[in-house]
């Protein structure tokens, strides 16, 4: 009798708990740190290559011992993040060698950033992404 008292007791406080969770979803507003408010990306693609290129060149040249240089980096992946967004799944440029070439540099860049967040972007790594990124805007200008 106690037994079957016990499992009682356990099944109302599951179905009272789980009531609660679905009622404080319910009456909690949703809100996202995504920062909505504006847009990092225009929609116009060549402005957008040239302009999300010239800001990675110059988080690159930030100095590794510069205060800002974490919330750079940390801005950086949110800037790549929101152009490949934007871009990734838009046939008339995705197949672009701009794109290609842009897309190469994002991935290296946000890649290194991701999995070696406590060392700096190599000399190598660096000088290969500054040749990316000023031959993406190029052929960005040239495919206008």
């Amino acid at each position: 009798m106690t037994a079957a008292f016990q499992g009682l007791i356990k099944r109302l406080l599951g179905a009272a708990f789980a009531f609660f969770l679905g009622v404080l979803f319910l009456i909690t507003p949703i809100q996202g740190s995504v920062g909505a408010s504006e847009p990092l990306m225009s929609g116009d693609y060549i402005n957008d290559t040239v302009s999300v290129a010239q800001s990675l060149q110059e988080i690159i040249a930030i100095p590794n011992d510069s205060e800002g240089k974490a919330q750079a980096e940390s801005d950086s992946v949110q800037l790549i993040t929101s152009y490949i967004s934007r871009y990734r799944n838009r046939s008339q440029v995705n197949q672009s060698l701009s794109y290609t070439t842009m897309q190469t540099a994002l991935n290296a860049m946000a890649g290194h950033y991701k999995t070696f967040s406590n060392r700096p972007l190599p000399d190598q790594l660096k000088d290969r992404l500054n040749t990316q990124l000023a031959k993406a805007q190029e052929l960005a200008k040239n495919e206008s």
